[in-house]
């Protein structure tokens, strides 16, 4: 789910879907039921997916349920258009619609179809644990060792193909050494249900930013050239500051150019520094600093 450019109540809301039903889909397959307190059918369905959900227990499935009047939000990025809709969430992405499988016998026989599929084993435990080791493959890259990282998510990615952290975090490695040509091939290489991944979104945008970097000569004439008055010139030399690494002097460059006039060029300085957020991550403590400053500059 695309996080880039919320609100505060919908950065919220997304943490809160991420804790309540991606986390447990890791390790999981997540009967996801949106539904609301004045729908007569979703009452109905309720019953059987809390049936079918502790039958499945031991098998790996557990029940999240969505109230679409108090989560409008998360109902929206899924375009939910009618209530009760449901889904089967496995690692995050949506693996099949369960919304026409209204009886108990349906709902099982897809289940059944399903983790005759998914790496789940009884109990609910993958195949294999994989998030010790994207931990250390961001480990290695917040460290400065984006070879070992790459090589890491690397071998997370041949063990867990179906994961876009893993992907994402092999495009970040390559973007840090420099491998663009190579980074891009694999993204391109993904299916199509990964293309969406958040993890995928924010390797995607550090790729594009990364295009921009100057050669050592070049920067300091863009910052030479990034005058108030050259607003154009205040964006390159923002883009290749951040493609260089001064990820202070972008956010500075950029946040200035908002403060002056917001509205130049249909916002492309906002639009240019939320896609550095993407890239950095939105969990970051630069982003949140960055965020604040931007908040002032718009609503202070």
């Amino acid at each position: 789910m695309a996080s880039m450019g919320l609100n505060l109540e919908e950065q919220k809301a997304v943490d809160r879907f991420r804790k309540n039903v991606v986390e447990p889909s890791m390790n999981a397959l997540v009967i996801l039921d949106f539904w609301a307190e004045w729908c007569g059918p979703c009452k109905a369905l309720t019953p059987v997916l809390e049936k079918v959900a502790a039958d499945y227990s031991d098998k790996g499935v557990v029940l999240a349920k969505v109230n679409v009047d108090e989560e409008g939000f998360i109902a929206g990025q899924f375009q939910v258009r009618s209530i009760p809709t449901v889904y089967a969430i496995f690692q995050g992405q949506p693996v099949a619609d369960l919304t026409n499988a209204r009886s108990e016998s349906q709902l099982k026989g897809v289940l059944d179809q399903l983790l005759a599929k998914l790496p789940i084993k009884p109990g609910g435990a993958p195949a294999q644990d994989i998030a010790p080791l994207l931990a250390m493959g961001e480990d290695a890259l917040s460290g400065g060792d984006a070879e070992r990282a790459a090589s890491i998510f690397s071998q997370i990615a041949e063990i867990d193909p179906a994961s876009g952290a893993a992907y994402g975090g092999l495009v970040r490695a390559m973007v840090a050494l420099s491998e663009l040509t190579e980074a891009e091939g694999v993204l391109d290489a993904l299916p199509t249900e990964l293309a969406s991944d958040p993890e995928v979104t924010r390797a995607r945008a550090a790729l594009e930013l990364a295009k921009n970097r100057p050669a050592d000569n070049e920067l300091a004439a863009l910052h030479a050239a990034a005058t108030p008055d050259n607003p154009a010139g205040q964006l390159a030399y923002a883009e290749a500051a951040f493609a260089a690494g001064n990820r202070d002097g972008a956010a500075d460059t950029l946040l200035a150019m908002i403060a002056a006039d917001r509205e130049w060029q249909e916002g492309a300085a906002k639009a240019k520094l939320l896609q550095m957020f993407e890239a950095v991550g939105l969990e970051d403590p630069w982003v949140a600093a960055q965020r604040r400053r931007l908040s002032l500059i718009l609503f202070g």
